[in-house]
């Protein structure tokens, strides 16, 4: 028996009005079909209906895929690549390497983009340097990544601590970026609508028997200033993602963020935590498919 996952899909005009567009997505036939629009100043939710079709996953293997190396900023970063087409970067969230983006969801979006995923700084299969690093350096690092990896710009996929690299990266570096999806949001974890992700923080931060590097990114998470005041200057094509049952970072606060960057989609996928592709993988992957294929000039 299927069971329906339940978006919402929002977009946000360059005027700061909530466009409301009701949206069916066929995973079957992989295209959006526009069903209605009406511009709601006061509201900006409406729930779609998204069918868990099984498409064929691309088999990939983190065990049996290599991991090379590139000499970044003084470091060493460990990573690997998938498939072939438009380079994507996947840039990981807290305490996470490489190896726990989930290899269903990496090979759907391998199916289609050359994807990368890499460790940050003194996590994984990457070395550490001789200063605690900040979020400000971890977007660096993504920056100067793309350098050695070959291109110019890149596709960028961010996941909970993830999201606010990527955040700071297309903020310090917007021509890096080409489209940018960000899931699992917030600005700061200094909010309060994210006081229990930054009591997880917080606890890490102050346990000396953490290892460094998970320490490291702890500390540059409760010193980050945050990047509310540049959201509203981004120009590249984003989308948001985010589960409505995330309780670390909570639906509202990818709200706010949309309301910050014009021209930018929230997709809330219903019943759904924090970093929701490790639950549904297929789900989260044609969605950023979509996304990636879709023609984003202004409507």
């Amino acid at each position: 028996m299927n069971r329906m996952l339940i978006l919402s899909y929002t977009r946000r005009n360059s005027m700061n009005n909530s466009l409301k567009i009701t949206l069916t997505i066929s995973i079957t036939i992989c295209f959006i079909t526009l069903l209605g629009a009406a511009v709601t100043p006061d509201t900006d939710q409406y729930y779609g209906a998204m069918e868990p079709f099984i498409p064929t996953v691309p088999t990939i293997s983190f065990n049996d895929t290599p991991v090379q190396y590139a000499e970044v900023n003084g470091v060493t970063l460990g990573y690997r690549e998938f498939g072939s087409g438009e380079p994507l970067l996947m840039i990981e969230g807290f305490g996470a390497t490489m190896d726990n983006w989930g290899e269903s969801f990496i090979g759907i979006l391998s199916s289609k983009y050359h994807v990368y995923t890499y460790d940050h700084r003194g996590m994984g299969y990457s070395s550490d340097g001789d200063v605690a690093p900040s979020m400000t350096q971890y977007a660096d690092d993504a920056a100067a990544l793309m350098s050695a990896l070959g291109h110019e710009r890149m596709h960028v996929y961010g996941a909970s601590m993830g999201s606010s690299i990527s955040q700071q990266l297309v903020i310090d570096h917007p021509d890096r970026v080409w489209k940018l999806i960000l899931d699992s949001n917030t600005y700061s974890v200094l909010i309060p609508e994210t006081k229990a992700l930054h009591d997880v923080i917080e606890t890490v931060a102050s346990n000396l028997s953490e290892p460094q590097g998970l320490r490291n990114e702890a500390e540059a998470n409760l010193k980050w200033n945050g990047s509310f005041e540049g959201l509203s200057g981004i120009d590249n094509d984003v989308m948001l993602v985010v589960g409505t049952d995330d309780v670390l970072t909570p639906d509202k606060v990818s709200l706010q963020i949309a309301g910050r960057i014009n021209g930018s989609w929230l997709v809330r996928f219903k019943g759904l935590p924090h970093t929701g592709y490790h639950k549904a993988p297929i789900q989260y992957g044609q969605n950023a498919l979509n996304f990636l294929a879709m023609n984003e000039s202004p409507m």
